[in-house]
């Protein structure tokens, strides 16, 4: 899952970037509110999390305005110090999907990312399925015929990338863009190295089963039955 950050201030963007990166997120952090809209408005994002003070000409909830007007879908997450009921009103009315004051604990803010993830009507109730695959991101977990799979961050980060995206075709590009952050340097074979590991565990273990990661030659892959 790819996260943009838009947070001016230094140790709470490198705390929570380094937090999310350890379970397994793709983080891109900016510091001012220019910089935050040219990101806010890439549709490629998963979730959004919006500081509301920012240096420059733009504070969150005009990036949360105007994001929604460019027709950025993602969830949006408004992190603040004004915590009164006007101010969430303002945050929520503003396009946001949550508001969270600080300071925040850590945990409370994965607990309220996952919770706005689990709104898309692709997605029922906390667990995704498709076939007998299912990923639990709450609770870092997948199984195929009932029977658990251990991933790393970043084979978990991939899986759930194309159970988000089922049945549709994902490139190369497409894939880097969102599971690895966009200051590291990933080669195309990259990729091609983590589906390996992808379907020697989700698929070759269970050669009684059809496979679900797919190769489309000339197009990327696709998870499909």
């Amino acid at each position: 899952m790819r996260v943009l950050l838009v947070e001016d201030e230094e140790k709470i963007a490198s705390a929570v970037k380094r937090g999310l990166e350890l379970k397994g997120y793709a983080v891109d952090t900016v510091a001012d509110g220019d910089t935050g809209l040219s990101y806010a408005i890439d549709p490629d994002y998963d979730i959004i999390i919006l500081d509301r003070m920012l240096p420059g000409s733009k504070d969150g909830l005009e990036i949360a305005r105007a994001a929604r007007a460019e027709g950025q879908q993602a969830p949006i997450l408004i992190l603040t110090a004004r915590g009164s009921i006007d101010d969430r009103v303002e945050g929520l009315n503003s396009g946001a999907d949550d508001y969270l004051v600080k300071p925040f604990s850590f945990s409370e803010l994965v607990a309220r990312m996952q919770a706005l993830m689990r709104r898309p009507p692709v997605q029922t109730g906390t667990v995704l399925k498709y076939a007998d695959l299912t990923l639990d991101p709450a609770h870092y977990e997948v199984k195929r015929a009932g029977k658990s799979i251990k991933l790393s961050s970043k084979e978990f980060a991939l899986l759930e990338y194309f159970m988000r995206h089922a049945e549709q075709i994902l490139t190369k590009d497409m894939i880097i863009n969102h599971v690895w952050n966009e200051d590291a340097i990933v080669m195309p074979n990259t990729v091609e190295v983590y589906i390996g590991y992808l379907r020697a565990k989700i698929d070759r273990p269970f050669n009684d089963k059809t496979p679900l990661i797919n190769t489309v030659r000339g197009f990327g892959y696709k998870l499909s039955r």
